[in-house]
């Protein structure tokens, strides 16, 4: 149970889409701040801010190269979360034929074949 609640707590702060930029920019390799300011287009504290926030929480880590910390994504399940965000879903899923228990009523939908 504790492996879910952490990778619950790792769902709702990649949930805002600056961070979610910042890790599909880690996804391509190491980055540093000016790096994924320019990308970005915020400010550098805003930036830091949210590389702050994702390495508190283990999705990534730095390391100083002279006068820049480099970026780099540490968590392995972040490369598939982006991939299933960036997902293209065509359709929806084709509602039931009738209730699975008692085998009765229809989907008042339009039922794909």
């Amino acid at each position: 149970m504790n492996n879910l609640i952490s990778r619950i707590e790792i769902l709702k702060l990649i949930s805002h889409p600056a961070r979610i930029a910042i890790l599909e920019e880690l996804t391509k390799g190491v980055k540093c701040v000016s790096d994924l300011e320019e990308f970005l287009d915020l400010s550098q504290s805003n930036v830091s801010q949210h590389l702050s926030a994702l390495k508190h929480a283990g999705v990534i880590n730095f390391f100083v190269d002279g006068r820049l910390r480099c970026y780099f994504l540490k968590n392995a399940m972040v490369p598939d979360l982006l991939e299933i965000l960036n997902k293209d879903y065509p359709e929806e899923l084709p509602g039931p034929e009738c209730c699975p228990v008692t085998n009765k009523g229809k989907y008042p939908g339009n039922r794909k074949n």
